[in-house]
């Protein structure tokens, strides 16, 4: 991950300075996430002076912005001169292609990138990055959830979407949500040293910053599963996705025999638990294949399997082509790619 960046000011003594364009309905948590982290290293305690820290809200032509929960943010000012800030950070909204570009906010993100100041995209903000032509032959982070998104929009692009951040120098593209925070702790430790970074995290009640190339929770989403034996057996399974835990132990897991916890399997999902957990792990080198740019080794190893030829055979029984195939259809155009939710589990009808 690439620290390299050039300031625009003299000294690192000096406040960091950061300025927000807030585009049309912009997601709240990461802009929440972001600017608290700052606030809380600004000052001492909590009194939120902008002592160590500055940041300046600002919109197209200074009016409120308003995010996609409905919360509105006001007073914002018009856009300002790009260098007098650290780093511009654009957050993003409601991807709509309905919805007409803020061109004003695009020129801007090109004004910027021309005078050298470092521009951070924090969830669908990277799609402005995008519309705005500054992500050239850049590495771009965007969340699994609009990964489908952007490959459609943006074909040329290839973002990743199993990490939280991206620093690439003067670009950095953050996932958003909560990892907003992370990002922000990230360059406040830059700037200020890592006990500011860790004063605003502590209060945030997180324990501490993840990396950037800390994993995205994956979307193994489960439905209503009565059997709460057997819904705690998913759970532990949802953390070993990366091995093949054996039927002994997750039974000592949960508590129960292996006898009994293959039966309870078998009457609530149909499947015994070591086949439901091997599917599982295939389910997921699915995703993997449409949604990241890991080779098929990387993602056998990820899946728990011993080596590429027995994750390519196991591949093979259960979808009907190899992992090579179907990675290969789904980067042909027009081509139906996986729904980010696919890896749903729910009990059988009459459950």
């Amino acid at each position: 991950m690439s620290s390299t960046v050039t300031l625009n000011r003299s000294s690192l003594d000096e406040p960091l300075s950061v300025g927000f364009v807030l585009l049309h309905r912009f997601t709240l948590l990461p802009f929440a996430a972001f600017v608290d982290c700052l606030r809380l290293a600004a000052d001492e305690g909590d009194r939120s002076r902008q002592l160590r820290c500055h940041w300046t809200f600002m919109t197209s032509v200074g009016q409120e912005a308003h995010s996609s929960c409905g919360a509105t943010i006001s007073p914002c000012q018009t856009f300002r001169n790009p260098t007098e800030f650290d780093y511009i950070v654009v957050i993003g909204g409601v991807q709509d292609e309905r919805d007409r570009p803020d061109t004003t906010a695009l020129a801007y993100l090109r004004q910027a990138a021309n005078a050298g100041v470092p521009l951070v995209g924090l969830c669908t903000g990277v799609f402005a990055l995008i519309q705005a032509g500054v992500m050239k032959g850049r590495r771009c982070c965007v969340s699994w959830y609009h990964h489908r998104d952007m490959m459609q929009r943006f074909p040329t692009i290839q973002p990743v979407a199993d990490r939280l951040f991206v620093d690439d120098g003067d670009r950095l593209t953050c996932a958003g949500g909560a990892a907003a925070a992370d990002l922000a702790a990230y360059l406040v430790e830059r700037h200020l040293g890592k006990a500011w970074a860790m004063k605003s995290l502590n209060i945030m009640l997180l324990d501490e910053a993840r990396t950037g190339a800390h994993p995205q929770p994956q979307p193994v989403v489960f439905g209503k599963i009565e059997d709460r034996l057997v819904r705690r057996a998913i759970a532990v399974l949802e953390q070993h996705l990366g091995e093949a835990i054996s039927m002994e132990a997750l039974a000592e897991r949960v508590g129960t025999s292996r006898r009994n916890l293959e039966r309870r399997f078998r009457e609530t999902l149909g499947v015994g638990p070591q086949k439901f957990a091997r599917d599982l792990r295939l389910r997921y080198g699915v995703w993997l294949l449409h949604y990241t740019g890991k080779s098929i080794t990387e993602i056998g190893e990820r899946c728990g399997f011993a080596d590429t030829a027995h994750f390519s055979r196991h591949f093979r029984s259960a979808f009907g082509m190899t992992p090579s195939e179907m990675r290969k259809r789904a980067g042909e155009p027009g081509s139906d790619r996986v729904d980010p939710f696919f890896l749903h589990v729910e009990s059988r009808p009459g459950r």
